[in-house]
């Protein structure tokens, strides 16, 4: 955090089209509509919009996680939006995406004639963030001579550009989000300890969508809708084809079922889509349509095999689920966190569904 007040939202990326609501509504409005809310009522969204709204009037430092389009900068925006600083700018960095040798002066700015090519004198992302909010994308990937400048500025609040010796006092909210384990990094010594401390006062962990399936129906109506607001054609998906994508893992998350609903809205614009319209890869590697002109019923071989008057498939996802942490729980004598390790989960997804289930440790 770096002093109070206001910021607007500027533009929406891939991710946070995805999940945003009320199109039409201007942008000093949109946060009060849910426009930067996301979307969904499973426990894991209503606990992620419990924790929006704590910290939202504060200017406190917060650190989101989360896998790769999950929507870490929709939440970031959400936060500024409800924020006294929603009238000031919100400016979002990749810290990713920029070379080392120039982040410093993409944060901070530098004077001309600061290094070849500074030809004319050039704000940071902290000035243009001045009053509002400054949203550190993939922090884990800042090198580590970087993490110490950053580290001096969360300190102090105050700055330099390359090339000057004019200290600048700054007034930015900084919130960061990474979709790596920081702790981790901090022991492989390529993250800085103290800046994780400075960052993480207030944490906010991202559920993935294979997390919150139950979710589905809606983000795919949505999404659905947004393609269509934007000159494509407007899809509708059968129960069927709901059920079938509920059964993938979602490794690309919400974001990767935007995209495919833009496919399909161009691949198949004739409004329903149905299991065998499809990709091959959401149908499930065993899945193998038959001939429905000849009224057959798609089967799964080598698996487990769809009974013909059909099948309550959260129901059945569920029991298996709660079967596999079982025999996890088992295996580490109740030891969630090496449970987890065994499921290939964080130990707070894991926490999360055996409240979920009721389940307990010694189960």
């Amino acid at each position: 955090m770096l002093g109070k007040d206001s910021a607007h939202g500027i533009g929406t990326s891939a991710a946070l089209a995805a999940y945003t609501t009320d199109r039409g509504t201007a942008p000093a409005q949109r946060a009060r509509h849910g426009f930067f809310r996301p979307r969904g009522r499973s426990a894991q969204i209503q606990l992620l919009h419990q924790l929006i709204d704590q910290v939202a009037a504060y200017d406190t430092s917060v650190l989101i996680t989360g896998e790769s389009g999950t929507g870490k900068e929709l939440v970031a925006r959400n936060i500024h939006e409800l924020s006294a600083r929603k009238n000031a700018p919100f400016v979002p960095v990749n810290c990713g995406a920029i070379p080392p040798e120039l982040i410093e002066s993409e944060l901070f700015g530098h004077e001309k004639g600061a290094f070849t090519g500074a030809i004319t004198a050039r704000k940071g992302r902290f000035e243009m963030a001045e009053g509002g909010t400054l949203f550190l994308d993939e922090i884990g990937d800042m090198d580590l001579a970087m993490q110490v400048k950053l580290l001096r500025v969360l300190q102090e609040r105050c700055f330099e550009r390359v090339g000057s010796n004019q200290t600048r006092d700054c007034n930015v909210r900084i919130i960061a989000a990474t979709h790596q384990n920081l702790e981790s990094c901090i022991a492989d010594g390529q993250f800085r300890e103290d800046l994780f401390y400075r960052l993480s006062v207030f944490p906010i962990e991202t559920p993935s969508l294979r997390e919150r399936l139950e979710d589905l129906p809606e983000l795919v109506s949505h999404l659905a809708s947004r393609t269509a607001h934007q000159g494509r054609p407007l899809v509708r998906f059968s129960k069927a084809a709901i059920d079938t994508l509920a059964a993938n893992e979602w490794p690309g998350n919400v974001r990767e079922l935007a995209n495919l609903i833009e496919r399909l809205a161009i691949t198949q614009p004739s409004g329903l889509i149905d299991v065998d319209d499809l990709p091959a890869r959401y149908r499930g590697a065993t899945y193998s349509c038959m001939d429905t002109a000849a009224g057959s019923t798609p089967t799964v071989s080598n698996g487990p095999v769809l009974p013909a008057d059909g099948i309550d498939l959260k129901n059945y996802l569920r029991t298996i689920e709660t079967e596999l942490i079982r025999q996890a729980l088992g295996e580490c004598n109740g030891v969630v966190a090496r449970a987890a390790r065994m499921l290939q989960v964080r130990r707070t997804t894991l926490v999360e569904k055996m409240r979920k289930y009721d389940m307990r440790a010694t189960d």
